[in-house]
Parts: C-alpha cells; structure tokens; sequence
C-alpha cells in the first residue's frame, strides 16, 4: 500500500508507543487523526506531526464509547479525508489475581483492548471496500499467543486481536483491505512495564523485550506489505510460541520456570497497591 498522502487513525496516541506510530506514519507522509483521552499530551503531539510536514487532528475520545467513537469517525472524515488507515493501539493492561478482580474492571478492559477495536474495524471497513484501499493494524501482545498468568483479562483481549486479524484477512482475502496483528513483548522506555521496573520487578533478559521505535516501523512494514502476524521481541521468542501451542500441557510449568508466574504475582501485588489513576 501506498502511504504518502493517505490518513490514518491511531487510538492511544497521546502517549507510548503510539506516538512512535504516529511519529513513524508521519515520516512516511501520512496524515493523521490522533485519538486519546489525555487532551493536552494529544495536543503537543499533533503539533509535533504538523511540525513533519502532514495534516493532523487531535480528537479527544474514549475508545470503549459507542458515541465517543462515532464523533471519532465523523470528524476524521470531515477534518482530514476518508480513512485509509486505522492502528488500535488503545488499550489497558492490569496484573491481579483472576477471581479478585472487580467485574467492572474485567468489563472495561475488554470493552477497550477488544470490542473497541473490533467495533471501530467494522464502522471503517465499508469505506475502504468502497474506495479499494485500506489497512488495519491491532497491536496485540506476545500475550495474546501464550497463557500468562496473572492477566487473564489482559490475555484474553489480546488472543481476540489475534483471533479477530486471522479471521478478517481470511473473510476479506479477495479485497483490497489488509489485516494485520503485531505481537511486542516487554515494551522498554514507554508504559506499564516501566512502572514495574521502577518497582524493582523486571523480566529477565530471555524473555524478551520490543523498542516503541521497532514496533512502530514493523506497524509501517506491515501496511506496506500487508503482512500479517509479526512478533517484536528481542531475543526472538517465536520458538517458544510455537512449542507451547504444539504442547499445551506444559505451559503452566514453562511459566513457572522461565519467571514469568513470579513476575506477574509481584507485579499483581504492585497493582494491588496503587491508587487508582495514578
């Protein structure tokens, strides 16, 4: 696909890793719709991608509203052109113990990381069809190809990324629309994970780890190519994927080895002790 001159949207612009896909599009010519909640961060950023030569809007909105969507799309259409693009990078991660956690909490974070992203796909899909172009990536997780444990919720929104982006490059194989899901591991210098290192809870070097710059030029590379599952981890852990999907029956004791069930608990018990919105 060609990007100069067309226009995507990126949920979760205003911070991490979405502003390296924007900043990423932007260098490519793409002119954009940033959406978030954080109005003032969206506004810095927008400025940012005007600075690099593209049109772009800031549009403050909640991704898990159905209203809030709409307005989304509506003025992207109407400030910046028809949609070519859209990147689901909104999303919200939390680390606590299944049976603990508020249904509220289960609820929301669904209704952002999957149903957002699933819901917005279906309302910019006839356009692209229409107009013969376009291309939607989900930014899934590796934790959307294993089991990890102590984010059930989290897993679980990521495995329907994945779900959903196979799916849909099977429906629309025929059409000119591209589908594709990018799986980062430990995402450095940007995010949750940042908060558990500060806490003293940092993964070990195996399990692998994604720059936001990579992530956001394998974004770039698979609307190009329309490729259309990419892991972002280094050391690569595709390996590891791959035995665990040929033998599940394992999997709880690689998690206990490798770190990852320990690293979790701290991390749920970190999360446990923040306050809200911090």
């Amino acid at each position: 696909m060609e990007l100069r001159g067309a226009t995507a949207i990126v949920t979760g612009a205003s911070r991490g890793i979405g502003v390296h896909i924007a900043r990423e599009l932007a260098g490519n010519g793409v002119n954009l719709v940033l959406a978030a909640r954080s109005v003032g961060e969206l506004d810095e950023v927008r400025a940012e991608m005007v600075g690099l030569g593209v049109k772009a809007a800031a549009i403050e909105c909640d991704v898990a509203d159905t209203a809030s969507r709409a307005v989304l799309v509506e003025r992207a259409q109407s400030e910046i052109g028809p949609i070519d693009i859209v990147v689901n990078n909104a999303g919200v991660e939390t680390a606590s113990q299944f049976h603990t956690t508020a249904e509220h909490d289960l609820e929301h974070l669904l209704d952002v990381n999957l149903i957002a992203p699933m819901m917005l796909t279906r309302a910019v899909l006839p356009g692209m069809i229409d107009r013969g172009r376009g291309h939607v990536v989900n930014i899934a997780s590796g934790a959307g190809k294993v089991g990890v444990p102590y984010e059930a919720s989290y897993c679980t929104s990521k495995h329907g990324l994945v779900g959903l982006t196979r799916s849909l490059r099977a429906e629309y194989s025929a059409s000119p629309v591209g589908f594709s899901v990018v799986c980062p591991a430990f995402v450095s210098d940007t995010g949750m994970y940042d908060r558990w290192v500060r806490e003293g809870v940092k993964a070990p070097w195996y399990l692998g780890w994604s720059k936001p710059k990579k992530v956001a030029q394998v974004v770039v590379s698979c609307i190009r190519r329309n490729r259309g599952e990419v892991f972002v981890n280094v050391p690569p852990v595709r390996p590891l994927v791959t035995l665990l999907t040929i033998a599940p029956g394992i999997e709880p004791a690689v998690m206990r080895i490798l770190g990852y069930t320990r690293m979790f608990e701290r991390a749920a018990q970190i999360e446990q002790r923040r306050v809200p919105d911090d």
